[in-house]
């Protein structure tokens, strides 16, 4: 076959008349230019590496300050105070250099102890100035001096032009909350939930834990806390992720959307291009850290940039009883999957990244390759949407030898895998709200045989030039992933763009290699247990509901008007909502971010409070009046942000009893109250999916190119899972999921009541709203 000669390097043949030697010039120069590229990246690293090692001060500060110190030297100055003199006493190559020579290097010497110290100095006093979090909780647009000046020696001692990793060793690590606090906050997050009854007797569980095994425990937690970067972070991932066994698919992976109104080109091949193209322009930046360091929003407060590292390159290996996460510092291939077949397409020719419209050429070939899929290759990629022990059984049994660890090997140390799906999606068809409701769906499960599930990142692009995004969850939240997509979706549209007849720009070589088809050897068992994965997956897959829905009446600038926080406006308006929808309430999960703190990830915001609960009793309630009931709002919503801030500052809840219970496993030791608390099922789990890089997208000029966000399956079986999205000042979208077998979850309610406890609440607190 072609691409097995294109893949040969030399050849070499024995005859009598001795050994014929034949070389593949073309493969060699690929060989040396592939390794002069390696090279160059880790020169690049070292760099790299070294400048982010240095911050908050620069390479040349030590130039300067080696210079200053030389010029006082030779004014009769001694700004060291006798050190030079004594480092030049004890200098090991006195005997070899003049007094002059030996003056110099006691001056550098000295200079570069001294850049040292300062460095450590000022990275010491930005550490503990981060670790003040006062201004989080004072009210907008009025801040206290303290803060002024707070902000004034952050700015200062935060260095110049940093580079995405230069605030990582100054980031203060995690604290340990208190015993007392987290079982306090704990018993108040519950109280609406249960009876006195109930209430009591978990009370009593709080108590005990508290005076007997909680210190104990907490004396490990505390131990961990100062010898590692962060004592949630590496538990969360291993017990919460990796040695989790069920599918991956629905109960973990999450997707995001394309532009709601505009797709660029209706050229399957030509979007594909464009987007590979741009996420591979975004590798290039976050291998050179040009990428600028996160920050809180409208500030320049640093956050933890640490899961950016294996954003490309990355595949979760399925283990018995414990998957592991593969990550290579560079590949040069993406795996593709069309109509059941698996390809390899290369990224570099001649030592430079393929064009758009080479790469364009590179999917057109898959997409008109006539190659029917080897027996067992169609629903291969099934394996990775089924149970986890048993891809892991599979992936030992009859993919470690031979041809199948060959191509097994290509798809796992890709740098993302890309589907070009057979389908169209998009907000089309005389239904679009229903259509968008396949959309999700299909992002999120597929097929569920056409994700790779395992990699970092999928990107799925449809045959009306529809895309979107299906995302492994255990290396990195779901920013990381919303950061590069939105770099991704405004190169493709703004700067890189489509002729006239929607093909990608420029000129192509046309000696580029074409696409690798992966070869298989699928024996008739191995092909049951990828048919045994695909039926569970599909059953899996078929019992997801989903429902899309923009929410275009009002949005952020109109719930800003009334002064009250568009996420707090969002989280009581979804507790009205889910309490008309079930007559009760329910344990709330509100994803927030630790990322304030070095290594962080996420912790939980129990939304679910007395005072949310107060509020929607006196909404549901006729005798009450409206202004009893905007003061309760007003009380819920001040309760809600508390909250919010608190799960940012490191004073949330659920992280801390999770890490107690993981000590307390550990030790051998049985907790009640830790094991109940942990079995705690949240009926409402909800997310908002941040826009980060607002500067990218002009919508007062371009206002139809706005995000749709994206979702994710139910938490819980028998509940809802909510993502919604903000987008500019009149836009929110939500994605709503639960299952068709869940007890009391009825898809067919929720845009309804969303609309009408929404318009409800903006007619409560608003002035001169629409509704009023």
């Amino acid at each position: 076959m072609a691409e097995a000669h294109q893949a040969v390097a030399f050849q070499f043949t024995v005859s009598p008349e001795g050994i014929d030697l034949q070389l593949s010039h073309a493969a060699i120069k690929e060989i040396y230019l592939s390794g002069l590229r390696s090279w160059k990246k880790k020169l690049n690293q070292l760099r790299n590496g070294f400048v982010t090692g240095v911050y908050p001060a620069s390479p040349s500060s030590w130039f300067f300050m080696v210079t200053a110190i030389l010029v006082t030297q030779f004014s009769r100055l001694d700004p060291s105070m006798g050190m030079i003199d004594k480092i030049k006493e004890h200098l090991p190559v006195s005997n070899y250099l003049s007094d002059q020579g030996l003056n110099v290097l006691s001056v550098l010497a000295f200079s570069t102890g001294l850049w040292l110290a300062l460095i450590m100095t000022m990275r010491s006093i930005l550490k503990m100035l981060l670790c003040y979090h006062g201004w989080m909780y004072e009210e907008h647009g009025r801040i206290s001096n303290t803060t002024k000046i707070w902000l004034a020696l952050v700015k200062i001692f935060s260095g110049r032009k940093p580079m995405l990793y230069s605030y990582q060793a100054s980031l203060p690590r995690l604290p340990v909350p208190a015993i007392t606090d987290t079982m306090r906050r704990y018993l108040e997050s519950i109280r609406p939930l249960m009876t006195d009854t109930e209430f009591y007797r978990m009370t009593g569980l709080v108590r005990d834990f508290e005076r007997t095994l909680g210190p104990h425990l907490q004396w490990y937690l505390t131990v961990k806390s100062w010898w590692a970067p962060n004592y949630v972070s590496d538990w969360w991932e291993e017990y919460v992720y990796l040695r989790g066994r069920s599918p991956l698919m629905v109960n973990s992976n999450y997707y995001a959307m394309d532009f709601l109104y505009v797709t660029p080109t209706p050229v399957q091949a030509a979007r594909a291009g464009n987007l590979v193209y741009a996420m591979l322009l975004y590798r290039r930046k976050l291998i050179r850290e040009e990428i600028k360091p996160s920050m809180v929003p409208n500030s320049f407060i640093p956050l933890c940039s640490a899961q950016w590292q294996r954003l490309f390159n990355t595949t979760r290996l399925p283990g018995e009883g414990q998957d592991k996460i593969q990550h290579l510092q560079n590949s040069d291939h993406i795996a593709v999957y069309h109509a059941g077949r698996l390809f390899r397409v290369l990224l570099y020719y001649n030592g430079k990244l393929l064009e758009p419209c080479e790469l364009q050429a590179q999917f057109e070939a898959i997409l008109y390759d006539p190659t029917p899929p080897l027996p067992g290759e169609e629903k291969l990629p099934s394996m990775t949407a089924g149970e986890r022990n048993a891809w892991a059984q599979a992936r030992q049994t009859y993919f470690q030898s031979g041809i199948n660890k060959q191509s097994l090997n290509i798809i796992e140390k890709a740098a993302f895998f890309l589907t070009l799906d057979t389908s169209e999606q998009g907000l089309q068809g005389p239904n679009p709200g229903q259509a968008l409701d396949v959309y999700a769906k299909s992002l999120l499960h597929g097929h569920c045989c056409d994700r790779w599930f395992d990699k970092s990142f999928n990107l799925i692009v449809y045959r009306n030039g529809k895309a979107g995004i299906n995302a492994e969850h255990s290396w990195a939240d779901a920013p990381i992933v919303g950061h590069l997509w939105e770099y991704t979706l405004a190169t493709d549209s703004f700067q890189l763009g489509y002729d006239d007849d929607g093909n990608c720009k420029g000129k192509m070589d046309p000696s580029v290699p074409p696409p690798q088809k992966l070869e298989w050897e699928i024996s008739s068992e191995c092909q049951q247990v990828i048919l045994q994965s695909f039926i569970l997956a599909h059953t899996l897959a078929s019992d997801v509901d989903f429902h899309v829905f923009t929410f275009k009446d009002f949005g952020k600038g109109h719930i800003k008007k009334c002064r009250t926080s568009p996420d707090a406006f969002i989280q009581l308006a979804l507790q009205l909502a889910h309490f008309r929808d079930m007559n009760k309430f329910c344990l709330t999960y509100e994803a927030s971010m630790t990322r304030l703190f070095r290594e962080g990830r996420t912790e939980t915001v129990r939304s679910c409070s007395i005072e949310s609960c107060n509020f929607v009793k006196a909404v549901v309630d006729p005798a009450q009046t409206d202004s009893s009931r905007l003061r309760l709002f007003r009380v819920a919503a001040e309760k809600h942000q508390k909250l919010y801030r608190e799960a940012m500052t490191g004073a949330g809840i659920d992280r801390h009893l999770f890490c107690l219970y993981v000590v307390s496993k550990y030790l051998g030791l049985d907790s009640p109250f830790l094991r109940e608390v942990l079995s705690e099922p949240w009926r409402l789990s909800t997310s908002q999916t941040p826009v980060q890089q607002i500067e990218l997208f002009d919508l007062q000029n371009n206002p139809d190119y706005v995000s749709c966000g994206g979702g994710f399956g139910p938490v819980d079986d028998n509940g809802y899972g909510v993502s919604y999205i903000i987008v500019g000042e009149d836009l929110i979208n939500f994605h709503v999921s639960c299952k068709f077998s869940g007890q009391g979850t009825v898809m067919g309610l929720v845009h309804m009541l969303w609309k009408n406890t929404s318009k409800q609440l903006i007619v409560l607190v608003g002035v001169k709203n629409p509704y009023s």
